[in-house]
């Protein structure tokens, strides 16, 4: 639920609290939902990890009113076609691969969201209710749940956006075969010999942002935003207290007649220890081209670009549809 949706949002730097709009806002701010206009479906896929790991996410949203929005979304991160060789060597010690057997581990993320305007001009807000499900194999699988608080407001060609996550923090709640478990318990004699904890925790996170558009002769555009994504626990953020950590984020977007894009941005900055001892400042830069036509947008995003951060790049593509062009 950390790593970002839309290949557009992701080529910014997910620095889009603030500007984001459409039907991709049921991740980045609910509140962003009140701008629909009509029915919208959004698709990405990545891979991660060479492959290994396969990250996609499905998103519906929908004006109710000319004051309030829903929509719902999918992620999943897995990895599938993991072989398990628990049952490698038989009851006689011999070594039989046919005993190997396949399994998944994936993670999903289910998102129910809302969005209204304030009755104060400029200001709205969104609420996601979340649904966690983890699977890992037939060893283990849990459930969870939590909720995020968004809201924008805008004044003049200013915009402003805050997104609170896990705002009751998210609670997953683990069961785990036991029967499959004593299968490995001694497999390696000193470990594995306990259970792992039951219960995982997310604690709360905030994303303050800012943007503002500029138009240019009425066929260039530029969008540029910010963000300070904050952490309220000592990390390796650039800022980072014992209260507090925050990351910042800068994005770009150069449009031309509102049909083809271009994007850059940076982000996750991290002081990252060296074998010396010594600090060296790590980010991530990222950019992106994007394509609109007829209600039809393809965008592309290459993150990590030259390898600045410990982060391995990865090609991102998603695709987003005005559903109203099939009337």
């Amino acid at each position: 639920m950390n790593i970002g949706v839309d290949a557009a949002a992701l080529g910014m730097s997910s620095a889009v609290t603030s500007s984001t709009n459409d039907v991709n806002a049921v991740y980045w701010n609910p509140a962003g939902l009140t701008n629909l206009e009509d029915h919208q479906l959004s698709l990405m896929h990545a891979s991660y990890f060479a492959n290994i790991a396969q990250y996609d996410f499905i998103g519906y949203a929908s004006p109710i009113d000319d004051r309030s929005a829903w929509g719902i979304s999918m992620i999943r991160f897995g990895v599938d076609d993991i072989m398990d060789t628990t049952q490698l060597i038989d009851s006689q010690g011999n070594i039989d691969y046919n005993r190997i057997k396949l399994f998944s581990t994936a993670d999903y993320g289910f998102t129910f969201s809302y969005a209204r305007k304030l009755p104060i001009e400029g200001f709205q807000y969104g609420v996601n209710a979340k649904i966690i499900r983890r699977v890992i194999g037939k060893f283990a699988n849990s459930w969870g749940f939590g909720f995020d608080l968004g809201l924008q407001f805008q004044h003049n060609d200013w915009k402003f956006g805050l997104m609170l996550r896990d705002i009751t923090t998210t609670y997953n709640v683990w069961n785990i075969d036991e029967e499959e478990y004593e299968k490995i318990a001694n497999a390696i004699p000193g470990e594995n010999n306990e259970l792992p904890e039951s219960t995982e925790i997310t604690l709360p996170k905030a994303q303050l942002g800012v943007s503002r558009k500029f138009e240019f002769h009425g066929d260039y555009s530029l969008l540029a935003a910010g963000n300070l994504n904050m952490r309220f626990e000592q990390t390796n953020d650039i800022i980072s207290s014992k209260a507090v950590s925050i990351d910042p984020a800068i994005g770009f977007e150069f449009g031309y007649t509102d049909l083809v894009f271009l994007r850059a941005g940076a982000g996750n900055f991290q002081n990252v220890t060296q074998l010396d001892n010594t600090d060296k400042l790590s980010f991530q830069p990222n950019i992106g081209l994007g394509f609109k036509y007829k209600g039809i947008q393809v965008d592309y995003a290459l993150t990590d670009l030259g390898n600045q951060s410990a982060a391995l790049y990865s090609n991102i593509f998603s695709i987003k549809v005005d559903l109203g062009i099939f009337r």
